[in-house]
């Protein structure tokens, strides 16, 4: 029987027999769920024995429950390629743009049945629940992280060029000549952006948003427009201009994470809760780090493009697993948002395995509930947060714009093309390569509709 806060939507006969059901054939003839969770690929030691001990707390108080764990992190082509060929565990997290299609498509489980039953299923913030929902406002999917984008910067690297790390850029203009300061001190990339695995197209859009620009608007490509042009002057000035981006010009996530971590980049644009991949995954020197808002134009629509990630289940999942699966989800991500005394305990065992605690989130619920939540874990906080003020005393009061949601990943994808050109080819036509992205963006959001 489930001890999780999750409620049973079957009966107890029902779930007992759904229960042997649910074990594969090749599997463990135990008379337990057996659900295959994600852990994140590349983690040191110690985060892999923070995510255990709380497999062994979940498994603890669901007896009839086994967890067993697989390597996952999400990119657009391997998800593809795991989701076409049935490797994806039963959990997994996508991005919210991700969401809807694959509800439209059946590609996840229906657990709606069993969301419902959360005691928080109402508390969400519905644009951030809309992510996970279909079109009659079932939860398929659910929400278990949101942000903001941010500016990530190296305060080693800034005080090096003689910049005031308690004093990050402000404006564009100011990213650019930290970048340029940056290079010409150190010999490191000033800024770099992702350009890879459509990695390219989100910064790029991040940053049109940041102007007051827009990449869809009802289902309508808006490339072709002067704050696009505006964003890939600017990366075009620091490229071949000020030669303020370095040598390396194809990022991907992961790849440019690394780089940041290592040292090699002043500055670049992220979610903002990153920091904790940055630590667990790339070792990054906690003293280096900084964070701030993202420069906003003095425009009526400038925002900061926000999204986050949905944990789903495999459609292929029986009941019991999906039922089990919600459970876990309940477990591992949500009561440590939503529970205090689940808050407290998941802080005891990253600190205890010296996992970060207290970077910044923006909240899936409320800020008042955020806010609470950090203030249970407030002892067990181990982050360096007073680095992390420009960023978490401003974000809230940003204005925060969604993703776009037709062909989301598709329109992304053309536009890596665009910033991997600029990046490229000293002579890029910007007029031409938005007339051309314009086309292909508005193609790929037909196709989509």
């Amino acid at each position: 029987m489930l001890t999780s806060r999750t409620a049973a939507a079957v009966t107890a006969a029902a779930l007992a027999a759904l229960g042997l059901a649910a074990c594969s054939d090749d599997g463990p003839d135990d008379g337990k769920t057996h659900i295959t969770v994600t852990i994140d690929a590349g983690l040191e030691q110690a985060a892999i024995d923070a995510f255990n001990a709380r497999v062994e707390q979940f498994e603890d108080a669901n007896p009839d429950i086994d967890v067993e764990t697989q390597e996952y992190t999400w990119t657009a082509g391997t998800f593809t390629a795991q989701l076409a060929g049935g490797t994806l565990p039963d959990v997994f997290s996508i991005p919210f743009t991700d969401g809807r299609g694959l509800i439209e498509r059946g590609q996840i489980a229906d657990i709606s049945a069993y969301t419902a039953e959360l005691p928080y299923r109402d508390a969400f913030n519905p644009n951030i629940a809309a992510a996970g929902e279909d079109a009659d406002g079932n939860l398929w999917a659910i929400p278990i992280a949101a942000y903001g984008q941010g500016l990530h910067y190296n305060r080693t690297l800034f005080e090096a060029a003689g910049l005031d790390p308690d004093a990050p850029p402000t404006t564009w203009d100011e990213v650019r000549a930290a970048a340029k300061a940056i290079s010409d001190a150190t010999g490191e990339a000033g800024y770099a952006t992702m350009t890879n695995g459509n990695t390219g197209g989100w910064i790029l859009t991040t940053v049109v948003d940041a102007l007051g620009g827009r990449t869809e608007d009802a289902g309508t490509a808006t490339i072709d427009t002067p704050q696009m042009r505006e964003a890939l002057a600017q990366l075009q000035a620091m490229r071949w201009d000020d030669d303020s981006m370095g040598d390396t010009l194809q990022y991907d996530w992961a790849g440019i994470n690394q780089d940041f971590a290592a040292g090699r980049i002043g500055m670049y644009v992220s979610g903002g809760g990153n920091y904790g991949n940055l630590f667990t995954q790339n070792g990054l020197n906690p003293d280096d780090y900084g964070l701030t808002v993202l420069p906003l134009a003095d425009a009526p629509d400038a925002g900061v493009l926000g999204g986050g990630t949905l944990a789903a289940v495999s459609p292929n999942a029986e009941p019991a697993e999906q039922e089990a699966a919600v459970a876990w989800i309940d477990f591992y991500y949500m009561e440590k948002l939503t529970d205090q005394a689940a808050a407290v305990a998941d802080a005891e065992v990253k600190a205890e395995t010296g996992q970060p605690v207290g970077a910044p989130e923006l909240p899936v619920f409320d800020q008042a509930t955020y806010d609470e939540q950090q203030s249970w874990i407030a002892e067990y906080v181990n982050v360096p947060v007073d680095q992390m003020a420009p960023y978490t005393s401003q974000v809230f009061a940003q204005p925060l714009v969604n993703e776009p949601v037709t062909a989301t990943q598709e329109v992304y994808a053309v536009l890596d093309t665009v910033v991997q050109s600029v990046l490229t080819d000293e002579g890029a036509d910007i007029d031409a390569l938005l007339a051309t992205a314009q086309a292909d963006a508005q193609a790929a959001m037909d196709a989509a509709a």
